[in-house]
């Protein structure tokens, strides 16, 4: 048989998610839209929905994590700002924004994630900018407004 090709014969549904999630996907969505509860793969199904609620969070992180990276080049190298890294601050907290409001169960777990993020956040803009990570604050020095609602102008002179 062909990778193209579906199987003639229905396989076991936890055979099947190991061979096509997307076939098993779709058949599960169907047997529940159906109500054929008794059928649906429950162990993979809670899996996969877990899954779902993680990635969520590593979503947050991600914004959290390049957000407070461009704030902290921003602040510590004012001699090298650029329009790109306005545009990639504005862009992270439109993420975070429509994270958080498609989300709301995150805002509990937003300090969790931040604190994640600033020391990935630390380290990276470590790297990219060639400063010592000691220049950087082993804290995160941005609060929710600061993320949220800091003005940044490139033209600006500080």
């Amino acid at each position: 048989m062909s990778v193209f090709e579906l199987p003639k014969k229905p396989s076991a549904t936890a055979d099947l998610y190991e061979r096509d999630f997307y076939s098993w996907a779709f058949q599960q969505a169907a047997l529940v839209r159906d109500g054929h509860f008794d059928a649906i793969d429950r162990a993979n199904i809670v899996e996969e929905l877990e899954s779902l609620g993680r990635e969520q969070f590593a979503k947050l992180t991600s914004a959290l994590r390049v957000l407070t990276m461009h704030m902290l080049k921003w602040d510590h190298q004012p001699e090298k700002r650029s329009r790109s890294w306005l545009a990639t601050i504005v862009v992270q907290r439109d993420a975070l924004t429509d994270l958080l409001s498609d989300n709301p169960g995150l805002k509990p777990r937003f300090n969790e994630a931040l604190e994640r993020a600033y020391a990935q956040a630390r380290r990276q803009a470590g790297a990219e900018t060639g400063l010592k990570i000691a220049t950087f604050p082993v804290d995160c020095p941005y609060d929710v407004r600061d993320l949220t609602q800091r003005p940044f102008d490139l033209d600006a002179s500080e």
